[in-house]
């Protein structure tokens, strides 16, 4: 018979075992060799930071204040407004002020801008299909299916760290 602290050893070791496969992960989607390929693909031609800005924006589905987009990317101010002036220069966004505050800028993608993050995203997507395409299509939903519940459990046992 199992006490709860054998089970619970049992669990460590489970979750002990995937944490190289984690960190194999993320290292191999986080090289700038997958982003940078994107982005070629795509026909990108700006700095990866000032891309990411612009993925921001387009995936908010809304225009968004400085504020906002340095709040959802965790980064400072100064550094967005820096790439949304590059974004700017490259036709990609556009600034337009805030009806209700002339001192805010509300930053929009242009159709440039949005068609530039669709080339991206199908490329990223293509790609990934690539990697799993001998895979069966059990499998693939099992994938899915799993990934997505482990990242929503994951975000929430992390939102307990701002509960405390």
């Amino acid at each position: 018979m199992n006490t709860g602290a054998e089970a619970a050893g049992g669990q460590d070791d489970e979750v002990l075992a995937v944490m190289p496969r984690l960190t194999q992960l993320a290292n191999a989607v986080s090289r700038r060799r997958l982003v940078e390929h994107a982005m070629a693909a795509a026909g990108i031609e700006v700095e990866q930071p000032a891309f990411s800005v612009l993925l921001s924006v387009h995936l908010a589905g809304e225009p968004l204040r400085i504020s906002e987009i340095a709040e959802r990317m965790r980064i400072v101010q100064p550094h967005v407004t820096r790439q949304v002036q590059q974004l700017e220069r490259r036709g990609l966004v556009r600034r337009t002020g805030d009806p209700n505050d002339r001192r805010v800028s509300i930053i929009a993608p242009t159709d440039e801008g949005r068609e530039a993050a669709e080339r991206y995203a199908s490329s990223l997507i293509s790609w990934f299909t690539g990697a799993v395409a001998d895979w069966s299509e059990q499998d693939r939903r099992d994938l899915g299916r799993l990934l997505a519940r482990f990242a929503d459990d994951v975000t929430a046992h992390l939102a307990t760290f701002d509960d405390r």
